[in-house]
């Protein structure tokens, strides 16, 4: 899920892109839907109903409805900032909880493997013209 909270010239470009996105053809809607959800964290299943094309008038009703906020710059810049501090945050715990070197040492592996063998008791062999039980 993205942002729900934009400033006036986001909602001013979202809506510049989502006219260019309407009017492009297939690969250049997925290039604006991609620059959507990067560039703005906007993500038009979170507005529209599905199957129908989200375009600018479909944006003008999710702000009428309060789908999506307005709000000053000043907060704005505020919200991306605590954003970035948090993903900050997350990859650090990350980082900390994931082991040092995640790659397997295949040959330490199959030494530890052997040694395990070694330790098991041995079983009788069984002949194969032997009957099993």
């Amino acid at each position: 899920m993205g942002r729900n909270k934009f400033a006036q010239k986001e909602i001013d470009e979202i809506s510049r892109l989502l006219r260019l996105k309407n009017a492009g053809n297939r690969k250049q809607q997925k290039e604006i839907r991609h620059e959507l959800r990067v560039e703005y964290e906007f993500n038009i299943s979170d507005f529209n109903e599905q199957g129908k094309a989200f375009g600018p008038d479909e944006l003008r009703l999710a702000l009428d409805r309060g789908a999506i906020e307005v709000l000053d710059d000043a907060t704005i810049a505020d919200m991306k900032a605590k954003r970035l501090r948090d993903k900050a945050h997350d990859e650090a715990l990350r980082q900390r909880e994931s082991p040092a070197d995640a790659t397997t040492d295949w040959q330490q592996v199959m030494k530890e493997w052997e040694s395990w063998q070694a330790r098991q008791p041995a079983k009788p062999a069984v002949s194969p013209e032997e009957p099993t039980a």
